[in-house]
């Protein structure tokens, strides 16, 4: 079977991505060849394999949800951002270090994101406010870790900036499909 034109550069993204998700989940075993800084465990491994799945099937999804190239970069920005923010916490913690319980605050910004996504059925404009919702949610952890004595704000502000960015493009592909946003 011959593919046509349309299916190539479909094909050439998924080779890019799960191939890129591969290196990245090689970098770890080639980097404790040559360092003793590293030392992943097979645990280790299976979690960040887990976690690049989860960022490479929620692209999928999302590829496969709009033909929107704003929709694509919006759900493609949330989902690096929720990729960053659990493996920042899993590896030293943003609240002081992995083992403070005020980290698992943002298990909360993520839930918000996912029951929003949920009750949004994928669609830009439900998605809008989740993405809203989300940098809300971001900022309470920095408010709260700020009263328990942590310095976070650059780090939320990132986090921030990348939720309503997503916003935002989700906002442009609800206006080019004629939807309003309350």
């Amino acid at each position: 079977m011959q593919s046509t034109r349309a299916e190539r550069p479909a094909a050439l993204w998924r080779i890019a991505l799960w191939g890129g998700a591969a290196l990245l989940l090689l970098t770890p075993l080639v980097a404790m060849q040559f360092t003793s800084e590293v030392a992943w465990t097979g645990f280790d491994f299976l979690l960040f394999g887990v976690m690049l799945t989860i960022l490479g099937g929620g692209i999928e999804l999302a590829v496969r949800m709009s033909r929107h190239h704003a929709y694509h970069a919006a759900a493609g920005i949330a989902l690096v951002a929720g990729f960053l923010l659990v493996w920042m916490n899993l590896a030293v913690g943003i609240i002081g270090n992995e083992e403070n319980p005020l980290n698992l605050m943002y298990g909360g910004v993520l839930a918000v994101g996912l029951l929003g996504t949920l009750i949004a059925r994928f669609r830009p404009a439900g998605m809008v406010r989740v993405m809203v919702a989300m940098a809300i949610a971001q900022l309470l952890v920095a408010v709260i870790a700020q009263a328990a004595g942590h310095f976070t704000w650059v780090l939320t502000a990132v986090f921030i900036g990348a939720w309503l960015a997503s916003a935002w493009l989700f906002k442009t592909t609800a206006r080019a499909q004629g939807a309003t946003i309350a």
